[in-house]
């Protein structure tokens, strides 16, 4: 990893990232956690009055990050009690995938609970597995930067371990849950994350550590094989776009070095397709008109931050915090520069405007804080 300037550490200290964003920042998710330790979505946008297992992982990442470690360890807490009262059910959807019947996707755990734990109401495209690889992730770099000790089952692990090794290569909705039909990069990538972090814990049982990293091997396996095109990575298997999540496979996650040839023409491809000013998601995205992300913003401006380009680096944090209202909340997205601004109407008409306050913006600006702080100076 290339050390950081002084010059970038002023930024924070000087306040182009106001520590007042900072504080806000903490407060927000620390206001949006729940008695149970779930993190909502948004507070203020019904949609998302729940707490997802992708965007809590990095939320809970943040806090832990920025030591404020009882609210990531309820967090943890929380997860492993939604795992643990679904242990029959992920049983019996391995012994149903290895007798050849496939569980449809209606069957699987869900990716987005109430705050209490329960399964959501109604239809949402559930089948999601990066939010349960990333939650693995998360646990286990929280243990590595605390050392301190998790009430987490060894059988929780055990069970998302067999879950994420028997489906990984299964069709899912992706990241932004759209196209159930492809196999996501991204989405396999949080599932390698999670599985190789579990291959290497020290706390897990020999035996679930051996089946954690034969999967992890094989997701690695298939997704050099089949998830690189023209030398970079792809949104899906099979495709030639990008997708700005991409870059998470390579910081934080760390599928590929960022000095790895494929991680610097896919952040090359990206930044000249979906980086204007903030990010987009992809380039046929109308979500909202296919606004500019200010999480994706953060995860490029993180990735900047490891290789050590601190222009680019300036650029998007100037930018993220430019998306600040007058309370220092952060949106999900701004509609500068859309892609599709003649969706907009559409998604306005049926759920309001974008969401604002988005804890997981929020977490992305103080995970991109915290590396920058804790990178040492030249």
């Amino acid at each position: 990893m290339r050390t950081t300037t002084p010059a970038l550490r002023h930024l924070v200290e000087t306040g182009l990232i106001d520590k007042g964003l900072i504080e806000t920042s903490l407060r927000v998710i620390a206001d949006g956690q729940a008695p149970s330790g779930a993190f909502v979505a948004s507070p203020t946008f019904a949609t998302y009055d729940y707490s997802w297992f992708r965007d809590g992982a990095f939320i809970a990442d943040a806090m832990s990050r920025h030591g404020r470690h009882l609210e990531a360890e309820a967090f943890h807490r929380w997860c492993a009690g939604i795992v643990t009262d679904r242990r029959d059910r992920i049983a019996d959807l391995v012994a149903r995938a290895r007798r050849g019947d496939l569980p449809a996707p209606e069957d699987h755990l869900r990716t987005r609970y109430t705050v209490e734990g329960r399964e959501a109401d109604g239809f949402w495209e559930n089948f999601q597995l990066d939010g349960y690889g990333t939650w693995l992730w998360a646990l286990r770099e929280h243990h590595r930067r605390t050392g301190r000790p998790l009430e987490v089952p060894v059988s929780v692990i055990d069970s998302l371990v067999e879950y994420l090794a028997t489906f990984a290569d299964e069709p899912s909705y992706d990241w932004w849950e759209e196209h159930l039909e492809h196999r996501h990069v991204s989405t396999m990538v949080c599932i390698w994350a999670g599985l190789d972090a579990m291959a290497s814990w020290e706390d897990v049982p020999p035996d679930v550590r051996e089946r954690a990293a034969a999967a992890a091997a094989d997701i690695r396996e298939r997704v050099e094989a089949d998830g690189v095109v023209d030398g970079l990575l792809v949104k899906w298997l099979g495709s030639t776009a990008v997708d700005a999540s991409l870059v998470a496979c390579i910081v934080p996650l760390g599928f590929l070095d960022v000095d790895h040839p494929i991680a610097l023409r896919t952040i090359e491809r990206i930044e000249e397709e979906l980086a204007p000013a903030g990010v987009h998601r992809y380039l046929d995205d109308v979500y909202y008109g296919g606004g500019q992300w200010i999480l994706l913003a953060a995860f490029l401006a993180w990735y900047h931050v490891r290789a050590g380009n601190d222009e680019r680096v300036e650029e998007l944090l100037t930018w993220i915090a430019g998306t600040a209202d007058a309370d220092g909340n952060l949106p999900e997205q701004v509609a500068d520069g859309m892609l599709h601004p003649d969706h907009l109407a559409r998604w306005e008409a049926n759920w309001g405007p974008s969401a604002s306050p988005l804890l997981w913006s929020h977490a992305m600006l103080l995970s991109v804080v915290a590396d920058l702080m804790e990178t040492p100076s030249r």
